[in-house]
C-alpha cells in the first residue's frame, strides 16, 4: 500500500531529552512520513528489517539526495560528488582508490600506534592538575591525530581543521552561508596541501591519491579536493564523540566498568554494544527513491527522500533481546550504527581500533574515572548534527 495521511511532525532528540517514541509516532509503520524542523518532508525508515534492507537497496540513492537544487543541512551541501554522495559505478570507483588504506591488516598494523598516541595523551592527562578537559585532552586529539598521519596532514593544523568541521557538520539551525564559507575554506586548504604533496611525495594517503590522480587518472581534481575533505572529517568527528557519550553511558552503569576493568577481554564486545547503544543525535544522511519501492508492506513513491533510524535499528527486540539494557558481555555484533551495503563506513575497523584502545587506556590507566561536575551541567554545541560537548571534566583517582 502507499501511505498518503498527512506526515507526522518529526524533531530528533537534543541532548538531555528522552528519545522519540518511533512506535507511537509511526503508528506501528516500519517507514512513514514526517516533516521535519527545516520544513523538509520525509520518509522515516525503523524497524531493523526495513533499516537494512533500504541501505543495501541502490534503489535508494545518496546522488539524488545531495543533487543540486534539493535542500540540504550541513555537511550535505558539500556531498555531491564526494564518496559520500554518490552512486555506483562513480562511488565504486572512489571506494576503490581508498580501500586499500583501511583494510583490516593494514589498520590491526594500526594498533600499536593508536595506543602509543592513547597513552600519550593520558601520560600528559595525569601531569596536569585535576580536573581535565576530555574533550580537549583526549578524545579530540586521538582520532584527529590518527586520521592525520593515515592522510599526511599536519597535525598543528588540528584545532583549525575542527573548526570547519565544527561549521560544516551542522543541521537545519545552521546558516548555509557560514557552512559554505567552511567548505571553501577547507576546500583552500587542502588545494595548497595537495600542491606541496604534489611536489614532495610522502608515504600517506593523499599522496597515494594524488598519484591516482596524475598518473592514472582515475580522480579529477575536485575529487581529489572533496575525498580528502570527508576523510578528514569523517575520519575524527564522529569517533571524537563516539568516546564522549560511551563514557558517559559506562559511567552510568558502574557495574559495566567494573566488569571491563575486571576483564579487558570484554573491552571488543563492549565497544560493539557502545556502538549499538550510543545515541550520537541527528539524522542520517537520506537518500532518494529512484522509482517506486516497496518497503515492509508499504510503497514509497519514486523521488521521495528516504532516511534511516539507525538508533531505532539498532534497539529492535526482533534482533536484541532487551534492547535497551546495557550489557558489555552482549553479543552486539550485527548492529547498524556503520550501516551496510555499498555505503558501509569506510573508516569502521580504524573507529573500532580507536574506540578499543581508548577505552583500554582509560579504564586500565585512570581508576576512578568518574564526571567532574554533574551530568546535567555538561554544555552541548547548539546547531549540530550530533551530540558534541564543549567540554567533559573528568577526575580519576580516590574521591
Amino acid at each position: 500500500m502507499t501511505i498518503d495521511s498527512s506526515p507526522v511532525a518529526f524533531t530528533p532528540a537534543r541532548p538531555g531529552q528522552p528519545a522519540p517514541d518511533i512506535a507511537t509516532i509511526s503508528g506501528g509503520r516500519p517507514a512513514f512520513r514526517a516533516e521535519l524542523p527545516d520544513g523538509r518532508v520525509v520518509w522515516l525508515v525503523s524497524g531493523y528489517e526495513t533499516v537494512r534492507q533500504m541501505i543495501v537497496d541502490q534503489r535508494f540513492s545518496r546522488a539524488l539526495a545531495v543533487a543540486p537544487g534539493r535542500a540540504a543541512p550541513g555537511f550535505e551541501m558539500s556531498a555531491a560528488g564526494s564518496i559520500s554522495g554518490t552512486d555506483p559505478p562513480e562511488h565504486t570507483r572512489l571506494r576503490k582508490l581508498v580501500a586499500s588504506a583501511f583494510t583490516a591488516r593494514r589498520v590491526e598494523a594500526l594498533r600499536p600506534r593508536v595506543a602509543g598516541i592513547v597513552n600519550e595523551l593520558i601520560d600528559a592527562m595525569a601531569a596536569r592538575p585535576q580536573p581535565a578537559d576530555l574533550v580537549a585532552s583526549f578524545s579530540l586529539p586521538l582520532p584527529a591525530q590518527v586520521i592525520c598521519e593515515v592522510l599526511g596532514v599536519p597535525a598543528a593544523d588540528t584545532s583549525q581543521f575542527h573548526a570547519w568541521s565544527d561549521a560544516i557538520i551542522g543541521d537545519w539551525q545552521r546558516d548555509a552561508g557560514e557552512i559554505m564559507t567552511a567548505v571553501a575554506e577547507l576546500y583552500g586548504y587542502f588545494s595548497t596541501l595537495i600542491g606541496i604533496k604534489r611536489a614532495r611525495p610522502a608515504d600517506d594517503l593523499i599522496s597515494a591519491l594524488i598519484a591516482a590522480r596524475d598518473e592514472g587518472d582515475r580522480l579529477s581534481e575536485h575529487e581529489l579536493t572533496a575525498m580528502c575533505c570527508a576523510l578528514l572529517i569523517a575520519g575524527h568527528e564522529t569517533t571524537a564523540n563516539h568516546i564522549n557519550l560511551s563514557l558517559l553511558l559506562l559511567l552510568d552503569h558502574p557495574d559495566q566498568v567494573a566488569a571491563l576493568r575486571a576483564g579487558p577481554e570484554l573491552i571488543p564486545a563492549a565497544v560493539e554494544e557502545l556502538l549499538r547503544c550510543t545515541r550520537l543525535g541527528g539524522l542520517p544522511p537520506a537518500r532518494v527513491t529512484t522509482e517506486d519501492v516497496r518497503l515492509g508492506g508499504i510503497t514509497i513513491p519514486a523521488g521521495e527522500q528516504v532516511i534511516p533510524l539507525y538508533s531505532t535499528a539498532n534497539r529492535d527486540r526482533s534482533v536484541f533481546t532487551d534492547p535497551d539494557r546495557f550489557d558489555v558481555t552482549r553479543d552486539g555484533a550485527g548492529h547498524l550504527a556503520f550501516g551496510a551495503g555499498v555505503h558501509h563506513c569506510l573508516g569502521a575497523q580504524l573507529a573500532r581500533v580507536e574506540l578499543q584502545e581508548a577505552f583500554r587506556g582509560l579504564i586500565a590507566r585512570l581508576p576512578g574515572l568518574r564526571l567532574a561536575v554533574p551530568a546535567s551541567d555538561l554544555e552541548f554545541k547548539p546547531g549540530m548534527a550530533i551530540h558534541s560537548l564543549r567540554e567533559l571534566p573528568v577526575r580519576w583517582g580516590e574521591p
